[in-house]
C-alpha cells in the first residue's frame, strides 16, 4: 500500500510539474508571478490598497477610450462607489520577462458596473511590469478595444 501511494504521490508531482512548465507565467520569477496573480485580483475586489502598491507611483494608462490616466484615476475607476467586476480570464497570452522588467498581456471580456451602470467589454492590453527597490510593480498600461465574440 506505501509502494502505491508513493507512486500515485510522484506521477501527481510529475502531471503537476508539467502544468506548471507549460503555463504562461511558469518562467516568471515567483515575486513578479505572485504579483501578477495579486493585481488580477485586486482589480476584480477592487482593493485599492492593493493596487497602490502594486502600481508604480509614475504609472501610466492609455486607456481603451483613448485616455490617458495616472495612478490615482486607475484607482478610483476600481474602487469608485458603484464600481465593481466580474472575475475575468486573460486568454491570448503574451508573456515576457527579462531582468528587472517585464510585458504580460493578452485579451480579457470584462464585466461588472461603473458609477452604478453595467458593463461588458473586450480589451487587448499589454501591463508593463518593472523591478523597483525589490518589488514588482506596474508602470504603463495599454488597452484597446475589440469585438465581443
Amino acid at each position: 500500500m506505501k509502494t502505491a501511494v508513493a507512486l500515485f504521490a510522484l506521477v501527481a508531482a510529475f502531471h503537476a510539474g508539467r502544468a506548471r512548465a507549460t503555463a504562461p507565467h511558469a518562467m516568471l520569477p515567483p515575486a513578479l508571478a505572485t504579483a501578477v496573480a495579486e493585481f488580477d485580483r485586486a482589480q476584480m475586489k477592487g482593493d485599492g490598497v492593493a493596487l497602490a502598491r502594486l502600481l508604480a507611483d509614475d504609472y501610466v494608462l492609455f486607456n481603451s477610450r483613448g485616455l490617458v490616466e495616472d495612478k490615482a484615476a486607475f484607482i478610483h475607476d476600481y474602487t469608485a462607489p458603484g464600481a465593481s467586476m466580474k472575475p475575468f480570464t486573460v486568454e491570448d497570452e503574451v508573456v515576457r520577462h527579462w531582468a528587472g522588467g517585464a510585458v504580460l498581456g493578452g485579451v480579457v471580456t470584462l464585466e461588472g458596473t461603473s458609477e452604478g451602470k453595467p458593463y461588458k467589454v473586450r480589451l487587448r492590453f499589454a501591463d508593463i511590469w518593472a523591478e523597483r527597490d525589490g518589488r514588482w510593480r506596474v508602470v504603463f498600461t495599454e488597452a484597446t478595444r475589440v469585438p465581443l465574440p
